[in-house]
């Protein structure tokens, strides 16, 4: 009887302590920051979701710019469909998706749209706070 638990104990054990490494760092807030953050000087927040035609249509958008401007420009994505998503459409308080929210090196927000949002006039926006395009 013994053995039996000491076994389920390390079971439990062994399966809590696989669980835990595994989700660790899966949030976005608890990564630490990278070398080049920095030098981030626009968070770019889409809240959307992948089952939302508008949205769908701002995906490339979004990638372009996370590739182009990587040094100077944090593209985060949240489904907000999901139930991981659902705390941040409630955090930044979106009315409809996709909505984008433009925060500065601070964490502050200083621009928000809501609806498509054309890569140019996004660029217009990330400038505002120094991206060099």
């Amino acid at each position: 009887m013994i053995k039996k638990i000491t076994a389920l104990t390390f079971i439990i054990f062994f399966t809590y302590s696989i669980s835990a490494s595994c989700n660790s760092g899966n949030n976005e807030n608890d990564k630490k920051p990278e070398k080049n953050e920095s030098n981030i000087k626009v968070t770019f927040v889409e809240l959307g979701s992948v089952k939302c035609i508008p949205c769908k249509k701002m995906k490339p958008i979004t990638d372009e710019i996370a590739k182009e401007y990587k040094d100077q420009v944090k593209v985060i994505f949240y489904d907000v469909w999901t139930s991981e998503g659902k705390p941040f459409a409630k955090k930044f308080k979106i009315r409809l998706i996709p909505t984008q929210v433009f925060l500065d090196s601070k964490g502050k927000e200083y621009f928000r749209h809501e609806g498509f949002f054309p890569k140019e006039e996004i660029l217009k926006i990330l400038k505002m706070k120094g991206v060099k395009l």
